[in-house]
């Protein structure tokens, strides 16, 4: 997908301002609408495909593949994904929420956001604190476990922050665990949403750099056997060599 505009990236600076101003409009409306308890499945994959075609508007491509292998899949999903931006939670809803309801793993303090926390309350998120691991996992598979069951599928994040290079060591097995105790199986998707800087102050509200290319690939489920690890390797290798591919940084992969 791509819109190419002939002017915006042309001027310094512009595709920060534009980005960043269609980008608070949507949380902003999304947030009212959500406070009056009237969100839905609906509304949330409108406020996603409004997020892309903001990037879109300010010179970004979009380039997404895989989308047949969530296809093929007819049940809940745990979605296990690197991490490089808040494009990733922006952007996702859009295509999964084409197959089937879904929520995310999320750190706790995005439920206080101004107007985007009242989204994610919404979409009845699983929030951990992310400061202690044993309770966090319990959280994880007891609420996980419910969703599942429910019909929902799960996007988990791994990695104890967001960041720009993809470094194994950091991404924990906390999805797969999800995936082993509710016996559905994984889709490990890779990202690179590097288009959305880092902030000096505020960490997401960094530079826009329309000249970097928004990928998102979809890989074939995967049963989760054994205790896990063949799965949490095959979802690391499966990232890291997309990453590589598209111009990434990735640190402690073999």
């Amino acid at each position: 997908m791509k819109t190419k505009p002939c002017y915006i990236e042309k001027i310094p600076g512009a595709p920060t301002f534009f980005y960043y101003s269609q980008v608070m409009n949507v949380v902003f409306n999304h947030g009212i609408i959500a406070s009056r308890n009237n969100y839905n499945r609906n509304i949330w994959t409108d406020g996603a495909w409004a997020m892309i075609n903001i990037a879109e508007s300010v010179g970004a491509e979009v380039c997404v593949s895989g989308l047949e292998n969530v296809a093929e899949y007819i049940g809940p999903l745990v979605y296990i994904s690197n991490h490089m931006s808040m494009v990733d939670a922006f952007f996702l809803p859009g295509f999964l929420l084409e197959f089937n309801d879904i929520t995310f793993v999320i750190k706790e303090d995005l439920l206080y956001y101004p107007f985007f926390g009242k989204v994610m309350q919404a979409v009845n998120p699983i929030a951990v604190t992310r400061k202690n691991p044993r309770e966090d996992l319990k959280t994880v598979l007891n609420q996980g476990m419910k969703k599942l069951t429910e019909g929902r599928s799960v996007i988990v994040f791994p990695q104890s922050t967001r960041s720009h290079i993809f470094d194994a060591s950091k991404f924990n097995s906390l999805g797969v665990k999800l995936a082993r105790k509710a016996g559905v199986p994984i889709i490990p998707v890779a990202l690179k949403t590097d288009f959305q800087g880092y902030g000096k102050y505020i960490k997401d509200l960094g530079k826009i750099d329309p000249s970097k290319t928004i990928y998102i690939k979809f890989g074939r489920p995967l049963t989760v056997t054994g205790k896990g690890q063949t799965a949490h390797e095959h979802i690391i290798k499966f990232i890291a060599e997309n990453v590589r591919q598209w111009g990434g940084r990735v640190r402690n992969v073999l």
